[in-house]
């Protein structure tokens, strides 16, 4: 059985068993030299990696829903688990990263094993560095303050690519979902249990749209103004000079929903989001839905 080893980096607030481990690898050489931000966590030969147990990894591919048109990219990949299952079990592309070239040696080797070496490659690279940008999943096992430094540039990924972390969080950032479950084989940590955290990256859409919907007497001009705070929104529509508030908003990756009260009337709002451009349906209290369009003012 093949496991994959995670870079868990270390802090103060690291468990007793977590600091064992960083210990039994005191002796080991610095290899990780790299040019680095000042905000950047240093990623050595010191820091320790421990296991992702199946029962894990087969929730993280799971959640993130995986399949043959996805590209994967695992953060730490260690000895690749993560990517040779999504590409053997589900036919998904992508590649692995991770600092130890002992390890990229290990994941390349069990990838031919595994048969899927023409869909993936692992690379010695720092994750901090590498490039995301084709990833529709991501897989990570990281220490929060690692996924905070990530954030930015997680969050600018395409709207709709999934990421899942194994144990830990991404700072203020709300999953959308999160699954606890055991892992009796688990290696570090005094309850053996993970919890495993997913997130969509959201659309864009802070900012004021214009649009028209329909009136009491034919359609009317529309202005929505949007607040936005990671996945969350919130904000308000100024239909015929008169302000609503808009009413159980959410964004999930490019799709977007809301509504207004307008007196008697309800306008419920659906559409997709594409860059400046939302495209999608609108309806009155209950009545049949009328294709919608926003633009995104000033562009």
């Amino acid at each position: 059985m093949i496991y994959a080893h995670h870079r868990v980096l270390v802090h103060r607030s690291s468990r007793p068993l977590v600091w064992l481990l960083a210990a039994a690898l005191l002796a080991v050489p610095l290899a990780y030299a790299q040019e680095r931000a000042p905000d950047e966590p240093k990623i050595t030969e010191e820091t320790p990696y421990v296991i992702s147990p199946t029962p894990v990894v087969e929730t993280m591919l799971k959640m993130a829903g995986v399949n043959s048109g996805d590209f994967l990219i695992d953060l730490g990949s260690g000895d690749g688990r993560i990517v040779i299952t999504a590409a053997r079990e589900y036919g998904a592309r992508g590649f692995g990263v991770d600092y130890d070239p002992r390890l990229v040696k290990l994941a390349t080797a069990n990838a031919k094993k595994a048969g899927v070496s023409d869909r993936v490659n692992f690379v010695e690279q720092d994750l901090f560095k590498t490039d995301f940008s084709q990833a529709s999943v991501i897989t990570m096992y990281l220490l929060e303050e690692y996924n905070a430094v990530l954030k930015p540039k997680l969050l600018a990924l395409k709207p709709g690519t999934r990421i899942v972390s194994h144990d830990y969080g991404i700072g203020d950032w709300e999953p959308d979902a999160k699954m606890k479950i055991p892992v009796p084989d688990k290696p570090v940590g005094l309850e053996k249990a993970s919890t495993v955290f997913f997130w969509v990256v959201p659309a864009k859409v802070e900012g004021t749209w214009a649009s028209r919907v329909p009136g009491r007497k034919g359609w009317t001009d529309a202005r929505i103004h949007l607040e936005q705070h990671n996945q969350k929104i919130q904000g308000e529509a100024v239909i015929n000079g008169e302000t609503l508030p808009l009413e159980r908003a959410s964004l999930s990756g490019e799709m977007i929903s809301f509504r207004v009260q307008q007196g008697e009337r309800t306008i419920r709002f659906n559409g997709q989001v594409q860059n400046s451009r939302i495209a999608g349906q609108v309806a009155v209290s209950g009545g049949r839905d009328y294709r919608w369009r926003a633009l995104k003012t000033g562009t």
